[in-house]
């Protein structure tokens, strides 16, 4: 447990620190350097549509991860009337309490909660993943994608210009690492240009495994089912692939996917208030 709160720490740390390194290199190196062209208008300049592209998927991917934490799964405890003994004990062995009969609910021992429609724990917003942030987490891991994407051309863009070599061959991308390690020990390679190239495969890291995670994601919402149903192995009610879509996006979808909005109100919510 304490190894998990550690990392509960120290991930969304390390996703800041990331995203701090990446705008400064985009805002300072890239963009000045790569995207200069004397021949367009000051308006259109490849430096200025690079550089509000990348502010655009910057600013939906922090709006959501900030949102993400701020809509927080509601605490199921508090309208069940658990308390902190054998009641709480029965939900860290997996059972529920007396007089529950709501569907995926589970106890997330870091967030010391019990949520309901509960997909899973994410460390690198220090939050539990449930029916009320969901939306804003698929979209945080989308424009994280697609900014390690952008971050990664204009960093190949970079170092093409600066190194004087081509991308062309796709065998010139995986022979690159080991190429600059030996160069830059030998004294042959910049220190900045070397952090450029260990950025460029954590950029391509980070994008992939935010690509299969939102690809994941919106399979199981499809679906209708959570990490957790699945995980347990719990049987969910068929319903049209439409409907599971809009519980989680709702109507207004297309704003959420432009913009970073909180989410709509789960339907445990709206039933409880009717």
């Amino acid at each position: 447990m304490l190894v998990l709160r550690l990392l509960n720490v120290v991930a969304p740390a390390y996703f800041l620190c990331i995203s701090l390194v990446t705008f400064v290199l985009q805002i300072f190196v890239f963009i000045p350097s790569m995207f200069r062209d004397p021949s367009t208008t000051s308006l259109f300049s490849p430096a200025l549509l690079h550089g509000a592209l990348f502010l655009f998927l910057s600013a939906n991917a922090l709006g959501n991860y900030v949102l993400v934490i701020q809509s927080s799964p509601e605490d199921l405890g508090k309208d069940l009337n658990l308390g902190k003994g054998a009641e709480v004990a029965d939900w860290l062995d997996g059972s529920r309490p007396p007089g529950s009969a709501l569907p995926s609910t589970h106890f997330c021992r870091l967030c010391a909660r019990v949520t309901q429609r509960h997909d899973h724990h994410c460390f690198f917003t220090g939050n539990c993943i449930g029916s009320r942030n969901m939306r804003n987490f698929i979209m945080f891991c989308l424009y994280t994608c697609l900014a390690c994407l952008d971050s990664l051309v204009a960093g190949m863009a970079y170092i093409s210009a600066t190194l004087s070599m081509s991308f062309a061959d796709p065998l010139a991308f995986l022979t690159l690492l080991p190429h600059s390690i030996s160069q830059f020990f030998s004294g042959a390679l910049l220190s900045s240009e070397m952090f450029v190239i260990l950025m460029l495969y954590l950029w391509l890291g980070i994008g992939l495994a935010c690509a299969g995670f939102c690809c994941h994601q919106m399979l199981l919402i499809l679906r209708g089912q959570t990490r957790y149903q699945v995980r347990k192995g719990m049987l969910v009610r068929a319903r049209p692939w439409r409907e599971n879509l809009q519980e989680v996006f709702g109507k207004k979808w297309l704003l959420g996917l432009l913009i970073p909005v909180q989410n709509v109100e789960s339907s445990y919510r709206r039933q409880k208030e009717k």
